[in-house]
């Protein structure tokens, strides 16, 4: 069986080489890449069967990485964030070096701060977002765990992360949300 760390040493190898992979993330498990690389976004769109008008959600490590990738956050967007105590995606207009195809067509973006250890290990490792997709085919359910995950998946990722293989604990897709100008929230996913 493959530990932790060589989990997270075959993912970047696989991520810096414009792969994809399958893992476990603070939801559901994930389809990812590099989130700043095109064509590796486009082997995700690729393996789900994924309409390239729906856009994908991309994980960060901190919350202060998203002063980096987005033109004008809320001015408290750090503190918004850290606060969070389940995993929320935020919709944030004006997304920064991202390519066209992780983009959404009004120019913005859907970012994930995980809390998940494996993920912003991962990220930091990596030192770049990575994009993060339901483990599913595009129209199909998303699969609840390791062992509902189609083998169209498996078998067309790059990798495929051995940690948590056997976690059957019950996760929910994220909450989505946009924060408002006054620093409430509108919120599109509960």
């Amino acid at each position: 069986m493959v530990d932790f760390e060589e989990d997270i040493k075959n993912c970047v190898s696989v991520l810096q080489n414009g792969g994809t992979i399958l893992y476990p993330t603070d939801t559901i498990w994930g389809i990812g890449c590099d989130a700043l690389n095109e064509k590796a976004v486009e082997k995700v769109f690729t393996i789900k069967n994924r309409p390239k008008e729906k856009s994908l959600i991309v994980l960060l490590a901190a919350a202060r990485d998203v002063l980096q990738y987005v033109a004008a956050p809320h001015p408290d967007i750090i503190d918004i964030l850290e606060h969070f105590d389940t995993p929320v995606t935020v919709i944030y207009d004006g997304a920064l070096e991202f390519p066209d195809n992780v983009v959404s067509a009004d120019g913005s973006i859907a970012i994930r701060v995980t809390k998940d250890e494996f993920c912003k290990a991962l990220i930091k490792r990596l030192g770049r977002p990575i994009v993060s997709t339901s483990a599913n085919v595009s129209g199909e359910p998303s699969p609840a765990f390791y062992t509902n995950i189609s083998p169209a998946i498996t078998q067309n990722v790059d990798y495929v992360v051995q940690y948590r293989q056997e976690d059957i604990t019950p996760k929910q897709p994220s909450r989505l949300l946009k924060i408002l100008d006054d620093g409430s929230f509108d919120i599109i996913r509960s």
